[in-house]
């Protein structure tokens, strides 16, 4: 069985309904896993986990949250070489960019992405869930 974590901010609550998504499709294929909000999840902490699903929605000009989220990112950036991980998050605005940039900024740490990154704009809908769903899948 596969150690999952799906790690997360969410300042309206549609990034969180989306990790819950996430954490759900993982457990339905077995995965052991658990939710940590950012402020919980430590980048040591990387190294119990075989897969790891990261959110954060999209923030002022398109970039992750600064307070919270990107602090323990920023932690976690040099052991991600080699680690398997999947991207979601929620914006309002734009068109996805800082899902993009975040894509190539883990690729270039040599991340492994198991799947593409689920994005949807503000509240998660039937589509999102269900791509969210299919991510924790993946991390299984």
């Amino acid at each position: 069985m596969r150690k999952v974590a799906v790690v997360y901010w969410s300042g309206t609550g549609n990034t969180e309904a989306m990790a819950k998504k996430v954490l759900e499709g993982a457990r339905m294929q077995g995965a052991e896993a658990a939710l940590f909000t950012a402020e919980q999840f430590r980048a040591e902490m990387l190294a119990d986990y075989e897969a790891v699903a990261f959110g954060c929605p999209s923030m002022g000009a398109e970039e992750l949250e600064e307070s919270e989220f990107a602090p323990m990112f920023d932690a976690c950036r040099p052991l991600l070489q080699g680690q398997k991980i999947a991207l979601f998050g929620s914006y309002g605005w734009g068109d996805g960019e800082w899902m993009r940039s975040w894509e190539g900024d883990c690729l270039s740490l040599g991340a492994v992405l198991l799947c593409q990154a689920v994005i949807c704009n503000e509240a998660p809908d039937e589509e999102a869930e269900q791509a969210c769903l299919e991510l924790g899948k993946a991390l299984a």
